[in-house]
């Protein structure tokens, strides 16, 4: 029998990319568990996560995590109303381990399955914060979602229960993390590049190597031609407001070439190596001045062409509400810079809580609640579709 929209008990399960979440979240804002196993230890080895690796700790790690999300809910299975899941985008094997088991579980337990957007899951994870809280009243919201594999902007709204969103703009190569990453790697440091970076750039100086990102030129659309990325629909029609990362990767590739950065590169990549428990702070006495300024330069960078896209999208389409979302909307510096910069312009921005920010399934038990109230079902067919889009 339907709940009323006071009450509702979903399970929220995600396995998306490297970590293994469970969740239950009641009536789409209250938080009774959140159960994430990260594999982080396991992919530092090799600077990024290898997917095949990335199933395999799935398989091992989903019943303990989805049992311990039951037993710190404070309920049983039986108590359930639904069981949400993500179906993409993210790694195929990675996804189909977490469909499966929700397919299995909805099945036994005989009630309904939602298959949820990854991304969408990342802009509901601010609704299960206190003050913001059913406060969705704004007419034009405009989304960032940013994180190691997306980076995303989306003007999104809210009618009935019903959400809607329009793709406005895209990474058309590298997302905003995987540059992070990639950087991080280059210059002998730890993995996810992300926190490491955010620390080591408080040591060096932002303007000390100047970085630019040139005007993206969208290509004109074609009938029948193919897209330009697969991650973004084919057609997609008025203003946007396009990111690109790859050409700072490359710029920071050939600093530390004609500097000769290498050797003193190599040296700190074998000393973290031996010393894997190390932690960025740790680590500031590895990195001489010239690297902690790099850092720092792109560090300064990329978060201002977040800014800048974002806040010119904002002004163009009117939005008076910004919310930022994914892994990194936990870095420091961009929290404080698109502060300052919305408190300036008298925009009202969100972030989520840092536990919010990276991949759980809190997240995607709440991007469920509006489609537990419509109906909206997944049927026998939920598969996992790792280039899924919003919008």
């Amino acid at each position: 029998m339907r709940k009323s929209a006071s009450e509702g008990l979903i399970l929220g399960i995600e396995t998306s990319c490297d970590e293994t979440a469970g969740a239950v979240i009641d009536a789409g804002f209250s938080q009774l568990s959140n159960i994430v196993a990260s594999q982080i230890a396991l992919h530092t080895n090799y600077g990024g996560v290898v997917p095949e690796l990335a199933s395999r700790e799935h398989l091992r790690n989903i019943v303990a995590v989805v049992r311990a999300a039951i037993k710190v809910a404070g309920i049983a299975y039986s108590d359930l109303d639904a069981i949400a899941v993500t179906e993409g985008p993210g790694l195929a094997g990675a996804l189909l381990v977490g469909i499966t088991f929700a397919k299995a579980l909805a099945f036994g337990l005989d009630i309904p399955l939602i298959g949820v957007n990854h991304l969408e899951g990342h802009i509901h994870a601010l609704m299960l914060q206190t003050e913001e809280k059913r406060n969705n009243s704004e007419s034009t919201m405009l989304a960032l979602v940013v994180s190691g594999g997306h980076t995303h902007l989306y003007l999104a709204s809210e009618n009935q229960n019903a959400w809607h969103y329009r793709n406005v703009g895209r990474t058309v190569d590298d997302a905003a993390g995987e540059a992070y990453d990639k950087v991080a790697k280059l210059l002998g440091l730890g993995y996810p590049g992300g926190p490491w970076l955010d620390t080591l750039a408080t040591y060096g100086d932002p303007k000390a190597v100047p970085f630019h990102f040139g005007q993206i030129k969208p290509r004109e659309y074609r009938p029948g031609a193919a897209p330009v990325n697969k991650k973004a629909p084919a057609e997609r029609t008025g203003p946007i407001f396009d990111f690109s990362f790859s050409g700072i990767k490359t710029a920071i590739l050939r600093y530390v070439e004609l500097q000769n950065m290498k050797p003193a590169i190599e040296l700190r990549r074998t000393a973290l190596a031996t010393a894997p428990e190390t932690s960025a702070v740790d680590a500031v006495p590895l990195c001489d001045q010239q690297t902690l300024d790099l850092i720092a330069s792109f560090q300064y960078a990329v978060v201002g062409n977040l800014m800048r896209q974002t806040f010119a999208a904002a002004e163009v389409f009117g939005a008076t509400r910004i919310l930022v979302s994914g892994g990194v909307a936990a870095n420091r510096e961009l929290r404080r810079r698109f502060s300052a910069e919305a408190d300036r312009r008298g925009l009202t921005i969100a972030f989520p809580s840092i536990a919010l920010s990276t991949d759980n399934a809190a997240m995607i038990a709440a991007a469920a609640w509006p489609k537990f109230l419509a109906g909206d079902f997944a049927d026998d067919g939920l598969v996992a579709t790792p280039q899924l889009r919003l919008g």
